[in-house]
Order: structure tokens, then C-alpha cells, then sequence
């Protein structure tokens, strides 16, 4: 409810989003420094700047553009001081180090007339953040139940943008007459970053509906949310999002499937039963609305019916021209930044930032581009091999993978998100699921 209000003080005075920013980072830093981190409290402030990125961004709430990332890494930084880190994240101090070479081809390369601070800064705080954080999660000893609230402040700042969303544009039918990612039913902000941060809450609502809802009375509300949050992430026309919200359900229910015994099969079937008459629902209605328009949508279709051109709205342009600058530059890479620079200076036809970070890594890092990639790849998944026990690894894992395919790391999500699937899960209490309980006891 107080993340209800906030939705509405801030839609009904957007400037408030100023002191809401400070806020946030005033008492994320006094919890931390207070506590001294004891409980891992850097988790749960990293989480939550997660969820209020994109809301600050959205009304001008920002001190920085980057904020969320630097406190990101500012809270890790503080959590590693308090708390330490494994002896055994060295492939990630690997990954930090294997980010200087593109920085130094950039200080040689990008234009005299560029800013390289500002040019380095948004292509590198991403991974920077992501390297930061996974030294802090790597193997850290964490509960189920800790897991589980950390996603619950993850979600509650994504509850203040759906509530914003339904102000900004209440009525869908009045906004929606095209095919293409809509930024009135995204606040007036970007709609492939709404989608992913709200395809993030969706994952995490229905995490809670089959994990936390004890009595009746909170699974309705999560069962409404679920479906509150699917839709309005459907309303953004921009399906990299929801998409990528879908296969990380489908992912979780695989892993319980595989897991569980028998007995507990038949509450997963039901909750797959569940699953599908949801979406066919919540894509029957999302259907009337928008009068079809999102079917053809998905069907990559404009208003007419006729198929586009591109299906990933040009998007596979700028990875051609960032493999070919690879292929050119194989060993350093073109250098961070310039990329961008080079499409703006041969005036292509696509001149804006990469929406796909394994393309830009093999472009601006070359060979170190590379060994980075594979590094973040392997590791979560070795990892899996003795921590089976964390349910939620591959479906954190894939949105981590599936983001920054179709919208690189302009949001700190994919970085946070990836490195809480290095978490080490224990149990040493009872946890809210008779499900969850029998996957620790394995």
C-alpha cells in the first residue's frame, strides 16, 4: 500500500521523485554503515535501488543518470569492507581486469571531441556493477527465506511504476494504435526498459504466489498482482521483457518438476495448470483492448497485418556492423565506446547505442571480450553443479543472458540479478514452502 502511494504522489508531482531518489540513498547508506552489514543488508538496498531504477529515471528523480549502478557498486564495495569476500571469486577479479584493455583502446581511439569519461562510463558501469556485486554474492552463505525478501524489495519499487503506469495512461484502447513499442503505456519513458524491470516483477509475483502465500487472502492479492504485472508488461508493446519473464517461469518449473518427489509433482503440475489458464486469460484480455493489435505484435505484424522487415526492429543491424568491427579488430577490439561513435561517423542508418552487450563486448573488447563472456557463462553454471538447492540460479541466470541480449545493461537489473545467482543457499530454519523445504532437505 505505501508503494501504492508513492505511485500516486509521484504521478499526481513528479519533483517529488527528487527527495524519493535522496531518500532511498540516504537510508540504503546510514542501514548499511549502521548494521555494519551483519545481515547482508547490502543485498536488500542493492535490491531495492534495482526496482527504483527505472522509476526515478522515468520522472527525473536521478542525482546521476548512472545512479543505480554506483550505489550499486558503492553498497557491494561497503559490503565486501564489512563482511569480506570467498577466496574463491578470482574468475571475476579476472573479469574486472580483463575490462582495462578496452578502456585503454578507447583513450586512443574515440575522438578528441567526445567525452571518454561519459563515453566509458555508459558502456562500463554495467559490467563494472555485475563484476562488484558477484565478488560480494560469490558463494556467500544466504537462507531461502533471506533470498526471497531480497526479491521482495526488488518487487515493492516496481509496484510504485505499475501504479504510476495505470495514471499515465489509464485507458490502453485511447493510447494503442500501432504496433510498435508504446511510450504512453510506458510512463513516457523507454519501453524496453519498462518491460524488463516489469517482466522482472512478474517473475518474482509469481515466485510469491506458489512460495509465499500461506493464507488465502495473500494469494489473491499476489494472484491479482500476477496479473496486474503481466498485463501492463504486455501493454509496453516491447516483448523482450515479457518474453524473457516467461521463459524464466517456465525455467523454475522445469527445476522443481526435475527435483521434487511425486507427492509434490502434482502441486507443481497444478501450478502449471494454473500458469497456463493465467496467461491465456491475461492474453485474452490484453487481446480485447488492444482490439489485436498485441497479437500482431508478437507475430512481429504492424497495424495492417503485413510481416516487418526487421524482427528485432533493427536491432540486428547494429550486431552485424559490431560483429564485422570484431572481425576487424579481433585481438583489443575497436575500444569502449566506440562502437556508437563509428556508426554516427560513417552515418549509418542505425547510429544509436547497442542493445546487445555480447556484440558490443566482441566489438569495443575483441579476444578480451571474449574470455569475459565466458566467464560470466560458465562460472553460474559450475556453481549449479553443488547448489541445487537455489531454485531461482537458472531462472536469474536467464534473465541475466536474455537482458542484455535485447537491452544490454542500461539498467543495473541484469547485473544484481546475475551476481544473486552466485548466492551459496543454506537452510538453518524452516522455509514458507513445504516445496522449498523438501528441495533444501536434498
Amino acid at each position: 500500500m505505501l508503494h501504492i502511494i508513492f505511485g500516486v504522489l509521484l504521478f499526481i508531482q513528479s519533483k517529488l521523485s527528487i527527495p524519493y531518489g535522496i531518500a532511498i540513498l540516504a537510508i540504503s547508506f546510514l542501514l548499511v554503515l549502521k548494521t555494519e552489514n551483519n545481515h547482508n543488508q547490502v543485498l536488500y538496498v542493492a535490491a531495492y535501488a534495482v526496482g527504483s531504477e527505472v522509476m526515478l529515471r522515468m520522472t527525473g528523480g536521478y542525482v546521476l543518470y548512472e545512479i543505480g549502478k554506483y550505489s550499486i557498486i558503492a553498497y557491494m564495495i561497503m559490503g565486501i569492507y564489512f563482511s569480506g569476500f570467498s577466496k574463491n571469486s578470482f574468475p571475476y577479479w579476472v573479469f574486472l581486469l580483463l575490462m582495462i584493455p578496452g578502456i585503454i583502446v578507447a583513450s586512443v581511439t574515440l575522438n578528441l571531441d567526445t567525452s571518454l569519461r561519459k563515453a566509458i562510463a555508459f558502456n562500463i558501469s554495467g559490467p563494472v556493477c555485475l563484476g562488484i556485486s558477484a565478488l560480494y554474492c560469490y558463494q556467500r552463505n544466504i537462507t531461502i527465506k533471506e533470498l526471497d525478501n531480497i526479491l521482495l524489495c526488488m518487487l515493492l519499487p516496481i509496484i510504485t511504476i505499475i501504479t504510476y503506469l495505470f495514471l499515465y495512461a489509464p485507458s490502453v484502447k485511447a493510447v494503442v494504435t500501432g504496433t510498435d513499442s508504446n511510450f504512453a503505456t510506458s510512463g513516457g519513458y523507454g519501453p524496453n526498459q519498462v518491460s524488463t524491470v516489469i517482466g522482472l516483477g512478474t517473475f518474482i509475483v509469481f515466485t510469491r504466489v506458489i512460495f509465499n502465500s500461506k493464507e488465502k487472502w495473500i494469494k489473491i492479492i499476489n494472484i491479482i498482482l500476477l496479473f496486474i504485472f503481466a498485463f501492463r508488461g504486455l501493454m509496453t508493446f516491447s516483448r523482450g521483457g515479457m518474453i524473457c519473464s516467461f521463459i524464466m517461469v517456465i525455467s523454475l518449473m522445469f527445476i522443481l518438476l526435475k527435483t521434487v518427489k511425486i507427492k509434490s509433482k502434482y502441486k507443481i503440475i497444478k501450478m502449471v495448470a494454473f500458469s497456463v489458464i493465467a496467461i491465456s486469460l491475461i492474453w485474452g484480455y490484453s487481446t480485447l483492448e488492444t482490439g489485436g493489435l498485441i497479437n500482431k505484435r508478437y507475430a512481429n505484424e504492424d497495424a495492417a497485418g503485413r510481416v516487418k522487415a526487421s524482427r528485432l526492429s533493427g536491432r540486428e543491424d547494429i550486431i552485424e556492423d559490431e560483429f564485422n568491427m570484431f572481425l576487424e579488430n579481433p585481438i583489443m577490439g575497436v575500444g569502449v565506446g566506440k562502437g556508437k561513435e563509428d556508426r554516427q561517423d560513417e552515418s549509418k542508418e542505425i547510429v544509436g547505442a547497442t542493445h546487445n552487450e555480447i556484440s558490443r563486448m566482441l566489438a569495443e573488447q575483441g579476444s578480451f571480450g571474449i574470455l569475459a563472456l565466458l566467464i560470466l557463462g560458465l562460472t553460474p553454471l559450475t556453481l549449479y553443479i553443488n547448489n541445487r538447492q537455489h531454485i531461482y540460479l537458472l531462472s536469474l541466470f536467464i534473465f541475466w543472458l536474455l537482458t542484455i541480449n535485447h537491452a544490454a545493461m542500461r539498467i543495473a537489473a541484469p547485473a544484481f540479478v546475475y551476481a544473486l545467482s552466485l548466492l551459496h543457499i543454506y537452510t538453518i530454519e524452516k522455509p514458507n514452502n513445504a516445496i522449498q523445504e523438501e528441495i533444501l532437505d536434498k
